[in-house]
């Protein structure tokens, strides 16, 4: 398994842990790391996907509500919210990872770690989401 993949598990599953317990991420970036096995890179790559994730939530998550139809945010399975707003992250700032593997790797994830209809479900709204964002790009912040 590749750094990148690895890294986007591990940071799910952080994700998914501060959700659900409502800790800090401190504390879990602290507590989460016993016993597991993972390359410097994959450590490094989770972290900045939970810390920016964790930073940019409420932008995350209107993003999310616009590409919802008929689902209110809360409502949604927490593995799944966890994995779109982990792939929201990487669609609004991580712009060197194409669309469609952002969407790849969290249908992936979805499949691997959420319930039997969870990756159709989490396709379903990326795509919806990465056609937005493609239609209405967001400018570039201006140069000094």
């Amino acid at each position: 398994m590749g750094d990148r993949r690895q890294g986007r598990e591990f940071a799910l599953q952080m994700l998914y842990q501060i959700d659900m317990g409502g800790g800090k991420e401190t504390e879990t970036f602290s507590t989460f790391w016993e016993g597991k096995k993972a390359t410097p890179e994959a450590r490094t790559f989770a972290q900045e996907l939970v810390s920016g994730t964790l930073e940019h939530l409420e932008s995350i998550d209107s993003v999310l509500r616009q590409g919802l139809e008929h689902w209110r945010l809360p409502r949604i399975a927490a593995v799944d919210r966890s994995v779109l707003r982990l792939a929201v992250f990487e669609f609004l700032n991580q712009p060197q990872t194409p669309p469609v593997v952002v969407i790849d790797e969290a249908i992936e994830l979805a499949k691997r770690f959420g319930g039997d209809e969870s990756g159709l479900f989490v396709n379903g709204v990326l795509d919806g989401i990465r056609k937005q964002l493609e239609s209405h790009p967001t400018p570039a912040p201006p140069v000094d």
